[in-house]
C-alpha cells in the first residue's frame, strides 16, 4: 500500500508539473479547412498572441478536405497531450454529423472542449442588379415559381447551405441549393449573377454590400448588426425561427488533463479579448463569445439537436 501511495503521489506531483510547464515545445492549431476563411482567421490571429504569451510556436496546420472532417479526424487521433488543437467552424461539430454516415469521429464524445471563441449571423444577400428587393419579394417569388430560385452555399452541410434550407422550411417555400467549394467562388457568381441569392456569412460578405456589388435583405440574428443597422433581421421581415449563427470554436482531442485544459482555455480566451483581435473581428460583423467548456458543451449540445432536426425535416444528405 506504501509503495502504491508513494508512485501515485509520484505521478500526481508529475502531471502538476507537465500543467505547469505547458508548452514545452511548439502547439499545432489545426484548421480543417483551407487558409482565407473565417476559421483560419480565428487561428492565425490567436496564435501569434497565444506565442507571444508562452514564447513557443502556435503554428497553424490547414488540413481541408470533406467538409471539415479530415481535420476534425486527425485531432480526434491525436495525442491529448495539449500539443494539437482543432480550430473548426460549427460544421464539424454539430453539422456534418448528421449528414456522414462514413463519419470517423463521435463530435459529441470524442473532443474536449475549450471555447466557442467568436459567432456571426449570416445575411440573406442577392446580386446587386436583382429584381428581389426584399424578403416579402422572395418569398413571393418562391411560392410563385417552387424550386426554381438558385441559393450559393460555400459547400453542402456549411452554415449558408443549411440556413437557406431552414428558410425554406420555415417560408414553405423550395429552392435549389448550388453548392461550392468555398465561399470565394460563391461570392463570384452570385455578383456575377449566375446565382439567385445566398445566405452568407456577414463577415465574409460585408465589403462586397458596402462596395454596392450584392444587395443585402435580412440577417439572421436577433437584433440588427451594428455594420449594417438598416438592414432588418428575418423576423422584422416576417420569418420567424431563422436565427442562424455561424461559430468558430477550439477543441482538443479527449483526455486533456484538466489542469492543461483550464491554462489552455485561460490563454485563448485572453487572446481573443486582446484589444486587436476584437476590433479586427469586430469591425466585419462577428461576436466574440470565449466562454467556458462548460457553457460550450451546453451550446453544443443545443446546435446538435437543432441542426439534427433540421436536416431530418428536409431529408438532406451529402453521400
Amino acid at each position: 500500500m506504501k509503495k502504491l501511495l508513494t508512485a501515485v503521489a509520484i505521478g500526481l506531483v508529475a502531471f502538476v508539473a507537465n500543467a505547469e510547464n505547458w508548452p514545452e515545445r511548439s502547439v499545432t492549431l489545426v484548421v480543417p479547412f483551407p487558409p482565407g476563411g473565417s476559421t483560419d482567421q480565428v487561428a492565425r490571429a490567436v496564435g501569434p498572441r497565444m506565442g507571444d504569451k508562452f514564447k513557443q510556436s502556435f503554428l497553424v496546420d490547414n488540413k481541408a478536405g470533406a467538409t471539415g472532417t479530415i481535420g476534425a479526424t486527425f485531432v480526434k487521433r491525436a495525442a491529448p497531450d495539449g500539443y494539437t488543437f482543432l480550430v473548426t467552424s460549427l460544421g464539424p461539430l454539430v453539422i456534418v454529423p448528421h449528414l456522414l454516415k462514413s463519419l470517423q469521429y463521435d463530435a459529441l464524445k470524442d473532443f474536449d472542449l475549450i471555447t466557442v471563441a467568436v459567432a456571426s449571423p449570416n445575411i440573406l444577400v442577392v446580386p446587386a442588379n436583382s429584381p428581389h428587393k426584399s424578403v416579402a419579394d422572395i418569398v413571393a417569388y418562391e411560392k410563385a415559381n417552387p424550386g426554381k430560385m438558385t441559393f450559393a452555399s460555400a459547400g453542402n452541410g456549411s452554415s449558408d447551405h443549411l440556413t437557406a434550407e431552414l428558410f425554406w422550411q420555415q417560408t414553405g417555400t423550395t429552392g435549389i441549393h448550388v453548392p461550392y467549394k468555398g465561399g470565394a467562388p460563391a461570392h463570384t457568381d452570385l455578383m456575377g449573377g449566375q446565382v439567385d441569392a445566398s445566405f452568407q456569412n456577414v463577415n465574409s460578405v460585408a465589403q462586397y454590400i458596402k462596395g454596392g456589388k450584392m444587395r443585402a435583405l435580412a440577417i439572421t440574428s436577433p437584433k440588427r448588426s451594428p455594420i449594417f443597422p438598416d438592414v432588418p433581421t428575418l423576423a422584422e421581415a416576417g420569418v420567424k425561427g431563422v436565427e442562424v449563427s455561424s461559430w468558430q470554436a477550439i477543441v482538443a482531442p479527449k483526455g486533456l488533463s484538466v489542469a492543461v485544459r483550464d491554462k489552455a482555455h485561460a490563454a485563448f480566451v485572453e487572446a481573443l479579448n486582446d484589444p486587436k483581435v476584437k476590433e479586427q473581428f469586430t469591425s466585419i460583423g462577428f461576436e466574440m463569445v470565449a466562454n467556458t467548456p462548460a457553457q460550450f458543451a451546453e451550446f453544443q449540445q443545443k446546435e446538435y439537436a437543432r441542426w439534427k432536426k433540421v436536416i431530418e425535416t428536409g431529408k438532406i444528405t451529402i453521400e
